[in-house]
């Protein structure tokens, strides 16, 4: 007997300047032990970006579960390295999470986030403190 759950990939924009991302509408319904994927296009007015997806059970905090810069470069937290993985694809501004082998356990809420790289000024601030 199958059993199916549900992760939730709510709307959710997030803006920053003229930075955003966004996810679709609803739930996703996918059988347990079977793969997903969770959609998240972004808009930037960079070239470079770094691409964030969190995990967040209930009433705890967002979760770390990796970031992409181009492709697949970036990190992917220990806990979520054999079963979750993006590629982040630059030219369509998607970065979609794939989840393989669905657990109930993976039922949560999923945000996508975008941060634009800094470039230009690589000196370090001191403040003054006298």
């Amino acid at each position: 007997e199958l059993t199916a759950f549900f992760i939730l990939a709510v709307a959710h924009e997030c803006r920053a300047q003229k930075d955003n991302v966004l996810q679709p509408t609803g739930d996703v319904t996918v059988t347990e032990g079977e793969a997903g994927t969770l959609d998240c296009q972004y808009n930037s007015s960079s070239t470079n970006n770094y691409l964030y997806w969190y995990k967040q059970d209930g009433d705890h905090s967002p979760k770390f579960i990796l970031n992409r810069i181009k492709l697949d470069d970036g990190n992917t937290a220990d806990e979520f390295k054999e079963r979750f993985s993006a590629t982040l694809n630059s030219a369509l501004k998607l970065v979609p999470l794939k989840i393989q082998k669905l657990q109930l356990s993976d039922s949560a809420v999923y945000y996508c986030a975008v941060r634009p790289t800094v470039t230009g000024n690589t000196t370090t601030l001191y403040k003054n403190t006298s």
